[in-house]
């Protein structure tokens, strides 16, 4: 049977087959050879022993992966942010994006506070580039059962700057979520040589990937997307990239470059592409080795 792999501890993967209980397994031995390591969020094929328990025949292909937290076949980043105390800065949504279009996964970006601040500039200016972007309260519930309907069905991953209420959100969404988390984090301990466990909890009819104990999704804690492979992470880069008057255009200060163009129309926001020079500077840092073992 298949399933997905919503906990890896101890040697076990728990895998959900939609049966109840998840099935606790080991990998087969071939898995090793093949040097191929199951994720939290992998889809598998298992057999069942007589015990109860199972092994882990296969990994099915992965739509993407994560090496910080590792974790695999994420739908969707929700990326929350907030225009009160503490207001995001929008380069740091820009850089959760980047790195979700890059990985494969869908963007919502969601605006928490709105009661205070309902950050409606923030909130054009990321529907206009073509995110879907909602605006919610976790203190007062607005917006919580819009943000529900848009995790179902999904696996997704919560990140955002510290103070943007994610743990308030996801408790809106789920209440005892936070209990929940805490019991696993307290049953695994927080010593220094503990190491990161990601679990994936069902959530609004979905499920949401954690870490338990530490801070899920830190983007600064993930690869680094190569400089050749930024522009496409900017989706409303897309039109244009291919009219620019030179090949390989790296759309920064070149000539002719229907991107700046676009950003001179004001068809392109200014800080949306400010975010993308910082970033492609950034890039050009990065040797060679580290992008490869990405």
């Amino acid at each position: 049977m298949t399933g997905q792999i919503i906990k890896a501890l101890s040697g076990f993967y728990y895998v959900d087959a939609g049966k109840g209980q998840p099935v606790p397994c080991r990998g087969r031995g071939r898995l090793r050879h093949q040097k191929a390591t199951p994720l939290v969020g992998d889809r598998v094929e298992i057999s069942r022993l007589d015990d109860g328990t199972g092994m882990v025949e296969a990994i099915l292909p992965r739509k993407n992966q994560f090496r910080r937290p590792m974790v695999a076949n994420i739908d969707q980043m929700v990326i929350v942010a907030s225009g009160a105390i503490p207001v995001t800065d929008p380069f740091l949504i820009d850089r959760m994006s980047a790195m979700a279009e890059w990985k494969g996964c869908e963007v919502l970006i969601c605006f928490n506070k709105c009661d205070l601040e309902r950050a409606e500039d923030l909130v054009s200016l990321y529907r206009g580039a073509g995110f879907p972007t909602l605006q919610v309260s976790a203190e007062t519930g607005d917006g919580i059962s819009d943000l529900a309907a848009a995790i179902t069905g999904k696996v997704s991953a919560f990140t955002g700057n510290s103070g943007v209420g994610k743990s308030s959100i996801l408790n809106a969404l789920q209440p005892g979520f936070g209990l929940q988390v805490g019991e696993v984090s307290e049953k695994l301990g927080r010593g220094r040589h503990t190491t990161r466990h990601v679990e994936l909890f069902p959530v609004a009819g979905g499920f949401v990937a954690d870490t338990p104990g530490f801070s899920s999704f830190d983007v600064e804690q993930m690869e680094a997307i190569p400089k050749e492979a930024l522009a496409s992470a900017f989706r409303e880069f897309a039109p244009y990239m291919d009219l620019c008057r030179f090949q390989g255009c790296a759309h920064v200060k070149e000539k002719g470059c229907a991107v700046r163009e676009a950003v001179a129309e004001g068809k392109i926001a200014l800080s949306r592409h400010k975010s993308y020079i910082r970033l492609y500077e950034q890039a050009r840092e990065i040797p060679d080795w580290e992008i490869s073992k990405n």
